[in-house]
């Protein structure tokens, strides 16, 4: 378990940020300067179009964005949710804390002690794509795409990122809430507790059984990022803001 989420924690979410776009790291900046202040910094995934540790075409495209977020670790506690895009981060940073897609879901409390599940939200998936997600963590698979993929100038890494430049990551997800109502068991979840997560992009909240499922948007869709309010009487909110 990390520690509580605190009031005033900054959530973030699938920025997809490729060499087209620049929002991410201008948001990083804000940060940085302490423009945005907060104490915790919860990164919930897909942040980058291609980031893998051990692969060294998205290592050096993202260089200065490795640097200036393990910068902001220093003075905010940054928690990184691995996702489905950006993983095998732990080697790449000193100051963040990492959690790789086998530790989530993270159980955490926010400060009155409501209990809230964070991960990216691509755990719970069907076999096929668990069992992928298994295979593309191997470190000797990802030392040898690596190989074959400098030899042959980032020919893999470039198709990966040009077929993401032609997904369209904002659109709706039909029948979202009976999607997501079908896997909630999985979380083993207590009633009243939240359960947060991206991959989606759906920016949608619904009560399942007692059980809040809150959908955080892409930041590349609508450049948003939300902030952590605790109220009397809603316990849990994200007031939302763009950068």
């Amino acid at each position: 378990m990390c520690h509580k989420i605190k009031n005033g924690a900054i959530f973030i979410a699938d920025a997809h940020e490729d060499e087209n776009k620049s929002d991410f790291y201008n948001f990083l900046k804000m940060i940085d300067s302490k423009e945005l202040q907060t104490e915790q910094l919860f990164v919930m995934g897909d942040m980058f179009d291609l980031l893998v540790g051990e692969v060294e075409y998205g290592v050096k495209q993202y260089d200065k964005y490795i640097k200036l977020i393990d910068k902001i670790a220093l003075h905010v506690e940054v928690i990184y949710f691995e996702g489905n895009h950006d993983f095998g981060l732990n080697s790449l940073f000193k100051n963040v804390k990492v959690i790789p897609l086998k530790k989530q879901p993270i159980k955490t409390n926010l400060e009155d002690n409501t209990v809230v599940y964070l991960s990216h939200g691509d755990k719970y998936a069907d076999f096929i794509h668990s069992a992928y997600t298994k295979l593309i963590r191997s470190k000797q698979i990802l030392k040898v795409l690596n190989t074959i993929d400098r030899i042959s100038n980032y020919k893999i890494s470039k198709t990966i990122k040009q077929s993401q430049l032609e997904k369209n990551i904002c659109k709706k997800i039909d029948n979202f809430e009976e999607m997501i109502s079908s896997k909630l068991h999985l979380y083993k979840a207590d009633e009243g507790a939240y359960i947060v997560e991206g991959h989606y992009h759906q920016c949608h909240q619904f009560e399942e059984k007692g059980i809040n499922y809150l959908n955080l948007p892409s930041f590349a869709c609508n450049q948003s990022y939300f902030i952590v309010e605790c109220l009397q009487d809603e316990k849990f909110a994200l007031r939302g803001c763009n950068v």
